[in-house]
């Protein structure tokens, strides 16, 4: 089969939201004559991942990202705990202890989530808050534990596995979001100059 017939196939098939991201940053032409002559490097291959996964970004379609695309942008751990609804052992991850001010993001979509105002010592070893940011946060019913019913937390922009929500927290909620420290990215707050 002819590799410019091939190339269409393939460009045919991919969604709208790409092909325009691949037509700003490649003409069709430059891409196939790069096919062609095999001198596409892995380099500019992990670029063009990275390029489709921005165009997912922009629009917000996170729902239809991969598990072969998240894993190349996740570590292990990140994946394990936000794809497949892992959990880290308590008072190992980044952020159970931590103080500094600022805002936590989903590692996955980079939506905020928890201001460290809201997050308090549960003695529990995961990083706690009593209110989330929003209605960036959703919950659902998690029966993985039969005789345990729990609530799940979920980024609700990218359904990345967080944590668990219970009825225990301080007030103002009465909430304890108990997150996995891997499934967020802390983004300091300014200091003043």
């Amino acid at each position: 089969m002819d590799a410019d017939v091939d190339m269409d196939f393939m460009f045919a098939i991919l969604p709208a939201d790409i092909k325009s991201s691949i037509k700003r940053h490649l003409s069709m032409n430059a891409l196939k004559k790069q096919i062609r002559k095999s001198i596409i490097s892995s380099f500019e291959l992990s670029y063009y991942s990275e390029v489709i996964f921005a165009t997912r970004a922009e629009t917000g379609d996170y729902k239809s990202v991969s598990n072969d695309e998240w894993k190349k942008k996740l570590t292990k751990e990140q994946f394990y705990i936000t794809r497949q609804k892992g959990t880290e052992r308590a008072f190992t991850g980044e952020y159970w202890n931590t103080k500094t001010p600022g805002t936590y993001h989903c590692i996955c979509c980079d939506a905020p989530l928890f201001e460290s105002s809201t997050k308090f010592d549960s003695g529990t070893g995961w990083p706690s808050y009593y209110q989330p940011i929003g209605n960036n946060v959703k919950s659902k019913l998690d029966l993985s534990i039969i005789i345990m019913p729990r609530q799940e937390v979920l980024c609700a922009v990218c359904d990345a596995h967080l944590g668990h929500v219970f009825d225990d927290g301080p007030p103002p909620t009465g909430k304890r979001y108990c997150i996995n420290s891997a499934s967020l990215k802390l983004k300091p707050m300014q200091e003043s100059a």
